[in-house]
């Protein structure tokens, strides 16, 4: 398999949340057939639902892979796993979050794994870090770059970039 350029949204809003992130990108940089072509800066959030909790820290990291969209979320889904993240009330506050944004301009919608990711497109978090890092990208269904869609964005959450970008 060739590889494909893949972007994974980051974010966390427990303990050091900063570091998290970092910590995240650090694990999925030594991932086999994984490479990081570039960060986002780091970007303080406002909470999006109805849950009272902290403000998150989110970025976007590019990367390039040959695994298999199944299988780069199980790699995920371990570091996630590995960094103490629990499953418990959705939506709610946690140690860290990654979710595949866009598998190259794949579509996939099988059970457990949606991409692109269902929501990414309502939400300034992960539209603002994608924007400063991939925004002529085009999104696969709506056919409209990232640019595009912070320009369509009515999500009026707080997004403020913190900068630190890592790579």
């Amino acid at each position: 398999m060739s590889s494909l350029v893949c972007h994974i949204g980051i974010g966390s809003n427990l303990g050091d949340a900063l570091q998290n992130c970092k910590d995240a990108i650090e694990s999925i940089s030594r991932l086999s057939a994984v490479e990081i072509i570039q960060s986002s800066s780091f970007y303080k959030t406002e909470p999006v639902g109805d849950i009272k909790q902290g403000h998150f820290i989110n970025a976007v990291v590019e990367i390039k892979t040959e695994l298999p969209a199944t299988e780069l979320l199980k790699a995920l889904q371990k570091i996630e796993k590995q960094m103490g993240r629990e499953r418990s009330i959705k939506g709610g506050p946690r140690i860290i979050d990654l979710d595949i944004i866009f598998y190259g301009q794949e579509i996939i919608r099988e059970k457990g794994l949606t991409v692109p990711h269902p929501e990414m497109h309502k939400r300034r978090f992960v539209v603002e870090p994608l924007n400063e890092i991939a925004s002529y990208f085009i999104h696969p269904v709506f056919g409209v770059s990232v640019r595009g869609l912070k320009e369509r964005l009515d999500d009026t959450k707080s997004v403020e970039k913190i900068g630190l970008e890592i790579a």
